[in-house]
């Protein structure tokens, strides 16, 4: 570097389009030229030119991951949020069910039935659960207000803001899929793109003209990188393939019933995969190549083992995060959970998470609180009322269209895979005490069995040991 002085700066992008910036990044791998003076150089239209001819023509994908966009999206169905949060590669933050109140009439009517016979009773429904939403605001509410009282000097205002997701977390359960929201958006163009196909290609309208809205918003700001994301055949005729294809298929005398609740069973983890973590550490630390480094692991003896296990883990603290080399050891989970605790667990997005359909058909959870506010007989009746009329919606416009009358009380299936280092994230941030109390149950649950599965690098999982998760769903549940 003699002669050259170290250089850190920003390419601001309230001075320079997205499109630009991601040129001027892109040229580096050509051009000795500094990043500014490329920007500089460059125009929009250069710019387009430069991604035509090298993102479109050639496939140079991984340019467009320099052009990023925020993108702020109102008043869509939680059901739609589902599908924008879908993707792996982008950074989200919705209006929140345990914080924020919701009023009569804030939800989204399907453009599949707007204007048809059964718009009425799709929204007598939701009228009728967002109904029972303020009377349980107001029943539970009271009892937050009772175990919670007013501290000396407290303003009503700080009482609320105190005590308040208490109860909104409980009241949460009633509000349907269908209720709108909010939700920030952080992506590249790259992923854009992708998710915009995905959109594009799903059975609901409503996603279909939020895909088309959030394309055209981006085209101003990335009128190249875009440009071709269109409705996929592969992603829209999949599903309805796969469901005529597995047709034949059949368990003969099977006779499925539904998990308890807060069921996290681990269905599958590879034994030796500890061994592989810390034959790959070996790799990284000593420079051993992977068969010798193995072999070592392989050959030590069992306090040898804790030892290295130690040597990585054991002083983590909580903001650490742990080594890549976790990523060797794999899980996965078979999880039932209630629709708002899905809405939790849908945040770890770098687990790989396979939801099964939103439905009233596997049962619903009731929130202890629920029961001792005396507001168990409206829930109930609430939360029966709401399936039968699920059940209406379904058989004459199909599940999709029925699944926006689901309340967040309602039990939905998830295959849920990650490794071990996404685990110490989940398990540690999902069973404190800030966590919605299902979520809590699951990653206590989900701890156990890895530590059960991997003791060796699971005894250094970190989690609320304050509490059992059996203790926990009795406390908070019926």
């Amino acid at each position: 570097m003699t002669g050259l002085s170290r250089r850190v700066y920003l390419l601001r992008a309230r001075d320079l389009s997205p499109e630009t910036i991601a040129v001027a990044f892109a040229k580096t791998s050509r051009s000795p030229e500094p990043f500014d003076q490329t920007a500089a150089e460059l125009s929009d239209s250069k710019s387009a030119q430069f991604h035509e001819k090298w993102v479109v023509g050639y496939g140079h994908s991984s340019v467009a991951e320099h052009a990023v966009l925020h993108i702020a999206v109102e008043n869509v169905s939680r059901l739609a949020i589902e599908c924008i949060e879908s993707n792996r590669l982008a950074s989200f933050t919705e209006k929140s069910t345990r914080y924020q109140k919701w009023s009569s009439g804030a939800f989204v009517v399907p453009a599949e039935i707007a204007g048809g016979a059964a718009e009425k009773p799709f929204r007598d429904a939701c009228e009728f659960l967002l109904a029972a939403y303020q009377h349980a605001l107001e029943a539970v509410g009271g009892l937050a207000r009772r175990r919670f009282p007013r501290l000396e000097g407290e303003s009503d205002a700080r009482w609320e803001g105190r005590i308040r997701s208490s109860y909104v977390d409980v009241c949460r359960y009633l509000l349907p899929a269908a209720v709108v929201a909010n939700v920030g958006i952080t992506i590249n163009a790259r992923a854009l793109e992708h998710a915009l196909r995905k959109m594009l290609s799903h059975p609901l309208m409503e996603v279909r003209a939020i895909g088309a809205e959030i394309k055209r918003a981006a085209l101003a700001e990335v009128p190249t990188l875009v440009r071709y994301a269109d409705e996929n055949a592969y992603l829209r005729d999949t599903p309805e393939r796969f469901r005529k294809a597995s047709g034949g298929l059949g368990i003969p005398g099977a006779n499925a019933e539904p998990a308890p609740r807060g069921w996290m069973k681990l269905i599958r983890s590879d034994p030796g995969s500890e061994d592989l973590a810390l034959a790959a550490a070996g790799v990284r630390f000593c420079g051993w190549g992977f068969a010798e480094s193995l072999i070592r692991i392989r050959n030590a003896s069992a306090g040898q083992k804790r030892d290295l296990a130690g040597s990585v883990l054991q002083s983590l603290d909580d903001h650490d995060i742990p080594l890549r080399e976790l990523e060797y050891v794999n899980y996965a989970f078979e999880a039932l959970m209630d629709q708002g605790a899905y809405f939790e667990v849908k945040r770890h997005r770098m687990s790989s998470q396979t939801p099964g359909p939103l439905t009233c058909e596997l049962g619903y959870l009731t929130p202890r609180w629920i029961d001792e506010s005396g507001f168990r007989g409206e829930y109930d009746a609430a939360m029966r009322q709401t399936a039968s009329a699920y059940q209406a919606v379904r058989r004459e416009h199909g599940p999709e269209i029925a699944a926006y009358l689901v309340p967040n009380g309602f039990l939905r299936r998830l295959v849920l895979g990650m490794n071990l280092r996404e685990a110490f994230h989940f398990c540690r941030l999902r069973s404190s005490e800030s966590a919605h109390a299902a979520v809590r149950v699951l990653a206590l649950q989900a701890a156990q069995q890895i530590r059960s599965a991997h003791p060796l690098l699971g005894a250094h999982l970190k989690t609320d040991e304050k509490i059992r998760w059996e203790e926990l769903e009795k406390e908070f549940f019926c």
